[in-house]
């Protein structure tokens, strides 16, 4: 599902101009005559899919200043760029008072608003990523800050959600890198307790000798190094809740006491002479099969009940693919604005690439493919090429895995289709079918001895013979190449061959 971004103007003419510059950068254009019609757009069912609004700001009727009034308060994260003839101080100040991203004077240059929708979805995916770290930081995350939109998550969610409204103890299960903690913390952020403590303890990251005194604290002087009176884990989220991940990896002596602890309602600081009351909700989670474990004596049978009241099984990634573009899409936008590079999305080819693969890493391992991805990148789409361990291990895509120069259309960040005008992807076998449809008398391969030429010295005589041929239109020669127009003067430059372009 492409990004769509909405055109609001009553003039017909300015709109198609509008679409037109939309859909060349890979964006989906939705247009609307008028503010009356824009708003009863965003109100609709339709409204939640509007990424970007661009607004003529003098309407008759109801104007861009009115929509931006109704529609900031109800959708402050939505970046909205306004156009006006009139670029006066008083109405670009007031213009931005009221919530607008960009004001830009007409008639504007394609180049112009290029640059000001790029520049306000990447802000917007920073400021997105930025409130869900937030919410999660102080316990308010919820469902609808998750991308989960598969039939699989589907019923986790749901689960999830009736979970929320009581106190009642919930074992996640999943394996490694499914988002075990995200889901904890929706329920906490869905639940009473939204807001209070969300502690999050790994298990299994902890040395055996200290799990006791990281959970349930120490008094001063309890064991050697106790130099300081210390409130453990159980203390420090009495009043919200306690995520204890990996708990399959807890030692037997601890469940004993953990077990206790969910019992009575009270912890024992080592060292203390006295409990100390607590008032938590337990969520635990384990990537591990907790019942074998029982049955082979690893992990008590009580304690298993005793957490096991509320189970949640998480699917992993290959078991709901539909999730995979909306989290490629996501992590695209996130980590290219964070890393300051010009990517905007990813082929169709390169999306099907990574929906056929089995993600044994799941969610986890997606974000840091394309975070690589997104280092090797040169242009403004991700290709098959860019992730060359996945299409290693993936049928049919085995040539991907070559280094190869990146095509430079633009398509925006949740595009999966590319668009008709993108340039052909660069390849070997376009450069030979061009050489053969062109040159009647073919590019030698071999040398007077009879040995395969280096292929920078035939595709240095390629790009020549097209240069010539095409009279130094540079567009036209790296169309017809089928490599991006940047990809060609980095070439003519690293080759050394001269230039001169025609008319």
């Amino acid at each position: 599902m492409t990004q769509a971004i909405l055109i609001v103007d009553d003039d017909p003419a300015q709109r198609r101009i509008l679409e037109e510059v939309v859909n060349r950068d890979g964006y989906r254009a939705v247009s609307v005559d008028g503010g009356a019609a824009a708003l009863t757009y965003l109100e609709g069912p339709s409204g939640s899919e509007i990424s970007l609004v661009i607004l003529d700001l003098v309407m008759p009727g109801v104007d861009g200043m009115e929509v931006l009034k109704r529609v900031h308060p109800t959708k402050p994260n939505l970046p909205v760029i306004v156009l006006t003839a009139h670029g006066g101080i008083e109405t670009v100040v007031n213009v931005m008072r009221e919530g607008a991203t960009d004001f830009v004077i007409k008639p504007v240059s394609p180049e112009r608003l290029h640059v000001s929708m790029r520049n306000a979805l990447k802000v917007n995916a920073l400021t997105g990523e930025i409130s869900r770290l937030q919410k999660k930081q102080s316990g308010r995350l919820t469902f609808s800050d998750l991308i989960a939109r598969s039939a699989g998550m589907g019923q986790v969610i749901r689960l999830g959600k009736r979970a929320a409204q009581s106190n009642i103890p919930i074992l996640i299960e999943g394996e490694s890198g499914v988002g075990k903690e995200l889901i904890a913390s929706a329920i906490q952020g869905e639940s009473e307790r939204a807001g209070k403590p969300f502690i999050t303890v790994n298990c299994g990251a902890i040395p055996e000798n200290l799990v006791e005194s990281i959970l349930f604290g120490h008094e001063k002087g309890a064991f050697t190094g106790a130099s300081d009176k210390h409130a453990g884990k159980f203390q420090e989220a009495s009043g919200g809740t306690l995520f204890l991940d990996e708990i399959g990896e807890l030692p037997l002596d601890v469940q004993v006491k953990l077990l206790r602890a969910l019992q009575q309602g009270e912890v024992d600081p080592v060292g203390s002479k006295k409990p100390v009351k607590v008032d938590i909700r337990l969520i635990s989670a384990t990537n591990r099969d907790l019942l074998q474990m029982v049955k082979e004596g690893r992990f008590r049978e009580d304690l298993y009940y005793r957490l096991n009241v509320f189970p949640m099984n998480v699917p992993p990634l290959r078991e709901r693919k539909d999730d995979i573009p909306d989290l490629v899409a996501h992590f695209i936008r996130r980590l290219a604005a964070e890393e300051g590079k010009p990517v905007l999305g990813i082929s169709r080819d390169a999306l099907a690439m990574l929906c056929a693969f089995d993600w044994p890493g799941n969610v986890r391992q997606v974000e840091n493919a394309v975070f690589r991805a997104i280092v090797l990148c040169d242009g403004e789409m991700l290709e098959a090429s860019d992730f060359p361990q996945i299409a290693s291990m993936v049928d049919g895509y085995a040539e991907s895995a070559m280094p190869r120069a990146p095509s430079l259309a633009p398509v925006a960040a949740q595009s999966y289709a590319e668009p008709a005008h993108a340039p052909m992807r660069e390849n070997r076998n376009t450069l030979a079918e061009f050489a053969r449809s062109n040159f009647s008398d073919g590019i030698a391969v071999t040398d007077d001895a009879g040995n395969v030429r280096k292929l920078e010295d035939i595709e240095a005589e390629m790009i020549r013979l097209a240069i010539e041929k095409y009279k130094g239109h540079m567009t036209e020669v790296a169309r017809r190449l089928g490599i991006g127009r940047s990809t060609l003067y980095r070439k003519v430059r690293e080759l050394g061959l001269e230039v001169r372009e025609g008319s």
